[in-house]
């Protein structure tokens, strides 16, 4: 393979799709959708989910000040609703032009959309700032993941039950399972 260099603009990452739901000061639920969103390993075996939110958008200051917020998963299926909530600004009032189901956390008091399937339940254990974005270290208190789902391990979850969306620049969708860590290996010599 030949490789060229490019101008450091080109910071493709992939990443996966969520939309973060967050209370507001009057009760009402805020819901964003943020693709800043990874995992790092904490203390005891514990992982934190990390999320970062650039600018002034409601949500990010919600979670400021709540401390709480969940993290959606987007499916294929989701993706006109992550579309219409990234267009249309809170700042408008209320995102209700497109019909979606709300519940409450089951641990946490944070608003959840019924249609995703994983959702995290998280308060922010630390944050960091770098220029207008703040990154949140948040401690997962609670993971609802679609009943289809029967995981053995941390590795062993289905993405293609959950058909995820992947962020680049553009949107796109995995296409299949292709093995487990270890399998490659096994194939190599024969």
């Amino acid at each position: 393979m030949k490789r060229k260099t490019v101008d450091p603009k080109y910071s493709m990452c992939v990443q996966p799709s969520f939309i973060i739901g967050t209370t507001n000061e009057d009760g009402s639920y805020n819901f964003a959708p943020i693709t800043w969103v990874s995992v790092t390993h904490e203390e005891d075996d514990r992982y934190l989910l990390v999320i970062s939110m650039s600018g002034t958008k409601r949500t990010k200051q919600n979670v400021i000040r709540t401390g709480l917020f969940s993290a959606n998963l987007v499916s294929t299926d989701l993706l006109p609703l992550m579309d219409y909530f990234g267009s249309k600004s809170a700042k408008d009032g209320q995102k209700n032009d497109i019909a979606y189901n709300v519940s409450k956390g089951i641990v946490l008091d944070v608003p959840t959309l019924d249609e995703s399937p994983w959702v995290y339940e998280c308060e922010v254990s630390r944050s960091v700032k770098t220029g207008d974005s703040t990154t949140f270290f948040c401690n997962i208190r609670n993971i609802q993941m679609d009943e289809r789902l029967s995981p053995s391990d941390i590795f062993d979850i289905d993405l293609t039950i959950l058909d995820p969306v992947i962020y680049s620049g553009r949107y796109h969708s995995l296409g299949k399972t292709l093995g487990a860590i270890g399998d490659f290996c096994k194939n190599e010599g024969k």
